[in-house]
């Protein structure tokens, strides 16, 4: 590995920035740098699926604009991110055989190249987003750099191992149900998923999806900062968090005063939560205690309701059949078998049993679940605790397709993430900070929620952690 490329390979998408800024480097020795770590470095990993390092090459060489990343080199995930002129593929092997070029940015993806990102390719998702874990038939499985036998999660697992193994130092994420956070908590990166509306969908999606996007990185101050410069909405938007009262970077080194912080330990539906995922929101627990913020057991009784669980699947898998028919609009044709993997499949199929009314009631119960969820912050609590994932990074072919049992990835996945979905719904943000390794190595993550549009309290604390125990330093073997 090259001198540069070795010695920027654990900067922070900040420190890389400055090097730019100051003239020690030029966009295309950063880029050039991460190029040759990905060639190095991704065969052990399959995270980086689709490459366009030529199409970059140029951009990096040419103009970029003064935004607060100029020349720091990045990737996109295969999933709705449209990029122009460039193919996405949604994970999904259909699409994969025509690798379709989109014809405009997204929203997000505009704001990222104004931010001065040069963008290079993009990153490995399970097909359609669905899974916890990075192993679609398209593009084979993505492994974690902390143990190539296990997942990196998912859906976001590709930007997350990217990351994570230094590829690059930070990556474009999206969350439905935990998929930044979940790789987050499985690489050792921090993860933030901002508040419903913050960030616009547009112009394809719906703010009220229950999907948002943002990123993984390796440290706060790069998230915060590529949250300002993201953030807000777009033409038609209809779900808009109110905007900040100043940039979020300048929440880093605030102190938030003495919060009331509950704890949540263990699993809410009353399921078993692995040792090391308790232990890990615990120490952190007295971690916050030590910093002066007061710590106990509570979270919002909403979580425990059993129901919770079949209203999530309901809109899931509607949002999944809506995905699959834009997918056959795509393709020109009708989806035949053999074009989709068995688990969403399955969940298109359930879509197709659902009503009309039906899916209003969904909607209209997961409005009282939102709200009850909310008015657990406003009954006077700052914050709330947990473990990001029920269990540490799993071994690669934990969700594999089974077409005998095609829904059978999902039921695992509700044993893996029981603290991540509630939060879709509700629309609060949250964030999945590295705080914890097992005792064979492998990261843990803890996850903080606040009140509806305070990604502000979030950073504040989230910074406080990581001065308080630093992460930067720990680096995987790959």
């Amino acid at each position: 590995m090259s001198s540069l490329a070795d010695e920027t390979r654990w900067l922070d998408a900040t420190d890389q920035a400055a090097l730019v800024r100051s003239g020690e480097v030029t966009p295309l020795e950063l880029l050039d740098a991460a190029i040759e770590r990905i060639e190095r470095i991704d065969p052990a990993l399959n995270a980086v699926v689709i490459r366009w390092f030529d199409a970059a090459r140029a951009t990096a060489a040419g103009p970029l604009p003064e935004g607060p990343f100029r020349g720091v080199p990045t990737l996109l995930k295969d999933l709705w991110a449209h990029f122009a002129g460039q193919p996405l593929t949604n994970g999904n092997q259909a699409l994969k055989d025509v690798m379709p070029v989109s014809v405009a940015d997204t929203t997000l993806v505009a704001r990222y190249r104004a931010a001065g990102f040069v963008i290079a390719g993009r990153t490995n998702s399970p097909e359609f987003g669905s899974l916890p874990a990075t192993e679609p038939t398209a593009w084979g499985a993505t492994r974690n750099p902390w143990n190539t036998d296990h997942s990196p999660g998912g859906s976001s697992g590709g930007a997350a191992a990217a990351v994570a193994a230094g590829m690059v130092p930070i990556a474009h994420a999206s969350d439905g149900g935990g998929s930044i956070r979940i790789p987050a908590s499985a690489c050792g990166l921090v993860g933030l998923k901002p508040t419903q509306g913050r960030i616009s969908l547009g112009p394809y999606r719906d703010e009220s999806n229950l999907g948002v996007e943002l990123c993984v990185s390796r440290s706060v101050r790069d998230t915060a900062a590529l949250l300002d410069a993201v953030r807000g909405p777009g033409i038609g938007d209809t779900v808009i968090a109110a905007p900040p009262g100043r940039p979020y970077t300048a929440e880093l080194g605030t102190d938030p005063g003495r919060l009331r912080i509950g704890l949540l330990d263990h699993h809410p539906f009353g399921g078993p939560v692995h040792e090391q995922c308790a232990l890990a929101a615990r120490n952190t627990a007295t971690l916050l205690e030590s910093l002066g913020h007061s710590v106990e057991p509570g979270f919002p009784a909403a979580m425990s309701d059993p129901e919770f669980a079949r209203r999530f699947s309901a809109l899931w898998s509607t949002n999944m059949g809506v995905g699959l028919a834009r997918i056959a609009a795509q393709l020109g044709r009708e989806l035949v078998p053999g074009d989709v993997e068995p688990v969403n499949q399955a969940q298109a199929d359930f879509a197709r049993s659902v009503s009309g009314v039906d899916y209003a009631l969904a909607l209209a119960a997961t409005v009282d679940f939102r709200r009850a969820v909310q008015q657990w912050w406003a009954d006077g609590w700052d914050l709330l605790l947990t473990p990001t994932l029920g269990e540490p990074p799993v071994e690669i072919g934990t969700f594999a397709n089974d077409p005998g049992n095609p829904m059978a990835p999902m039921v695992r996945a509700a044993a893996y993430v029981p603290f991540t979905p509630a939060f879709n719904a509700s629309g609060q943000p949250a964030i999945s900070l590295p705080l914890h390794w097992t005792p064979d190595g492998l990261p843990v993550g803890v996850q903080l929620v606040a009140a509806y549009g305070r990604e502000d309290l979030l950073i504040q604390v989230a910074a406080q952690l990581e001065a308080a125990q630093p992460w930067a330093h720990r680096r995987p073997a790959v």
